[in-house]
């Protein structure tokens, strides 16, 4: 779609463009959750330890976090769709290297490339969907694009199920392929906008790289047990590099973090919202199995009882993203992350030996009010942004989520240990808390943009 329009598409080529994004947003989401259950069988496969195999899921959130702002402000320079074209095609390379991978090495460099690949389809994705629909109807694409997540995660596990109930864990990389090539075959459907041209700051890259890896790694250390001493001299070094980094932003005319963007109140308090979100959801979905386990539940039963989270969350998003071209994002944040505490509360308060619509109801409830934030959160923040910079929000964005995911995912490994003696259930308890305390403070920052 090489015609320019001011302010979104025409009806049908905004239908068209929206199935091209959906089938890529779909296959990443996919191919973040895919692989996870597979875990066992890839580490008695290649003769490796469970502890080992780890580094499918990490090697992918790595790569994914280091290069989101990079690609982003690629994006912003040289045309979102260009960079979103790169992203789909090393995403597919990187899905056969996976499937003929017969080694972890071979295997975690897969996955490398594959979260590069997904960095490039999410780092420009928000600013697509800016570039596909009017304001006035913003967040209904915002709407649209959370549903086809929401809809993903739910049925993620059950495609992985499936599919090793017939098949070797291979295959779970080979599915993406061909929605990869339809999504390919259907790429001139999005705006092609051409960029602003700024030079790109390598330098910034680098420091970049540096920062949210060091920091992911430092995480990732602290809630495995790694040495503490390492993880903390990880964690300081990110700090100080971050330092660098944000202060070499403050001077540049288009930064590739964007700190003039943050000055602003609503911005800030809106990407803080965010982080201490996924902190509470991620923490949440890795405790909910344990603690489902502990009841009692095999691993088919905690599927269909997680399941009412990520379903509620699809039926909400499209009515969210519908509210947020009307509402503010605060006051429909504040209403979601107070529905989502409620959620995770009546979720850890659960008797020993619950029927599954007791489950069911409580699990809805919070999918539906991390829904309820999520789209008009995204909304508010990637129309903040100066239109030739929707890259850079856009970035922000993923970002955000991704660094409030890995602390999330840190803090429960630190809670299970601290909780060890007590055993599985109180530990997952003490998770689910501490995602409600969150998410209480989510929403506290959430009214915060309501009454600044």
């Amino acid at each position: 779609m090489d015609i320019e329009y001011p302010d979104g598409l025409p009806p049908a080529l905004r239908r068209r463009a929206m199935v091209t994004l959906g089938l890529a947003v779909g296959i990443s989401v996919l191919g973040t959750t895919l692989p996870n259950i597979a875990l066992p069988s890839i580490a008695r496969d290649l003769g490796v330890s469970p502890a080992e195999s780890i580094w499918v899921v990490n090697a992918f959130q790595i790569a994914m976090t280091v290069t989101l702002l990079p690609l982003a402000s690629l994006g912003d320079s040289y045309g979102y769709r260009r960079f979103y074209l790169g992203g789909l095609i090393v995403f597919a390379l990187a899905s056969l290297g996976c499937v003929f991978a017969t080694t972890l090495p071979m295997l975690t460099l897969g996955r490398v490339f594959q979260g590069l690949g997904c960095a490039g389809i999410t780092s420009v994705n928000s600013a697509l969907v800016r570039q596909i629909f009017p304001r006035a109807l913003l967040g209904q694409g915002v709407g649209f694009n959370a549903l086809v997540v929401s809809t993903s995660l739910a049925l993620g596990p059950t495609i992985s199920a499936g599919i090793l109930a017939v098949a070797d864990w291979p295959w779970l990389f080979a599915v993406s392929v061909p929605v990869a090539l339809l999504s390919l075959a259907m790429l001139r459907a999005l705006p092609n906008v051409p960029g602003s041209g700024h030079r790109f700051d390598w330098i910034s890259a680098v420091l970049n790289g540096l920062t949210f890896g060091l920091f992911v790694a430092g995480l990732d250390g602290l809630g495995h047990g790694q040495s503490r001493g390492l993880a903390v001299a990880e964690l300081v070094v990110a700090l100080l590099i971050g330092v660098v980094f944000v202060r070499r932003q403050a001077h540049l005319k288009a930064p590739m973090l964007p700190v003039d963007l943050f000055r602003i109140k609503i911005f800030s308090l809106s990407v803080a919202t965010a982080i201490c979100c996924y902190i509470a959801q991620t923490s949440a979905y890795v405790a909910l199995p344990f603690l489902f386990q502990s009841r009692g539940a095999t691993p088919i039963d905690i599927g269909l009882l997680i399941t009412p989270w990520p379903l509620a969350g699809a039926l909400m998003a499209p009515v969210s993203g519908y509210l947020s071209d009307r509402f503010p994002a605060g006051l429909l944040g504040g209403i979601g992350l107070g529905a989502m505490a409620a959620g995770l509360l009546a979720v850890a308060m659960l008797g020993s030996d619950p029927v599954w619509w007791d489950v069911a109801w409580r699990m809805a409830l919070t999918g539906a009010g991390f829904s309820m934030f999520q789209s008009p959160n995204n909304r508010l923040l990637i129309s903040a942004v100066p239109r030739e910079r929707s890259g850079a929000g856009s970035g922000v964005i993923s970002t955000s989520r991704l660094l409030g995911q890995s602390i999330g995912a840190a803090l429960v490994a630190v809670i299970f240990g601290l909780t060890e003696a007590r055993g599985v259930d109180a530990g997952a308890t003490a998770v689910l808390l501490m995602g409600v305390g969150f998410a209480v403070v989510a929403m506290g920052l959430s009214w915060a943009r309501v009454m600044r």
